[in-house]
């Protein structure tokens, strides 16, 4: 791939990262309600998907990833319920205080990695755009490792480093926000974000 095409692929996949999303809305979710780790976490578990589909989009499998529709069904039924109910559990707490007080341990950030894994697994669409773009600026019959790579950095770079910025951002805003306002609101919107991107996910499945 030349410097051209990277660039090029750099400024799609940017703004595109960038739009209003379910995995957006995830990623400030969790940052919101259980801090900016749980965010970035998040975030990294979207990139995760990305990658998946870069690969099978890279490797020419975007049929078999038509033929597996049964598998992505039930990752968005699981990443559904599972967002919904860790919605509720946000929404049941009794204070932010409260819930941000409960020690985030790595089992916690495993759980975010998954969220927003599943969140991104759940739109099998995106393999379609991926393998509809990578044609018009790589020469798939010359793939090389080089390439790979370079997408692979690209998507890392645009979708984890936008999603990260959002949950840094999410995180200020709702630490001034705790000064002004009652405790509880990071909770009551940490928790109803997540009840929408389930719901979203479960729609869509």
């Amino acid at each position: 791939m030349a410097m051209f095409e990277a660039i090029t692929l750099f400024l799609v996949m940017l703004p595109l990262a960038a739009m209003p999303s379910s995995s957006v809305a995830l990623v400030v979710a969790r940052s919101v309600s259980s801090g900016r780790m749980s965010g970035a976490f998040t975030a990294l578990g979207v990139v995760a998907g990305d990658l998946i589909f870069v690969a099978m989009a890279l490797a020419g499998m975007s049929v078999l990833a038509e033929w597996l529709g049964a598998l992505f069904s039930v990752a968005k039924y699981c990443g559904g319920i599972y967002l919904i109910w860790l919605g509720l559990t946000i929404l049941r707490s009794k204070s932010s205080l409260e819930f941000q007080s409960t020690p985030v341990t790595k089992a916690s950030y495993f759980t975010d990695f998954l969220a927003g894994l599943f969140l991104t697994l759940g739109d099998v669409k995106a393999i379609l755009f991926y393998a509809s773009l990578f044609p018009s600026l790589i020469e798939m019959d010359q793939i090389g490792a080089g390439d790979v790579l370079a997408v692979a950095m690209i998507t890392i770079v645009t979708v984890g480093g936008v999603k990260l910025a959002y949950a840094v951002f999410a995180s200020r805003i709702v630490a001034k926000l705790r000064h002004r306002v009652a405790s509880d609101l990071p909770r009551k919107l940490g928790g109803t974000l997540m009840i929408g991107c389930g719901s979203v996910l479960l729609t869509k499945a």
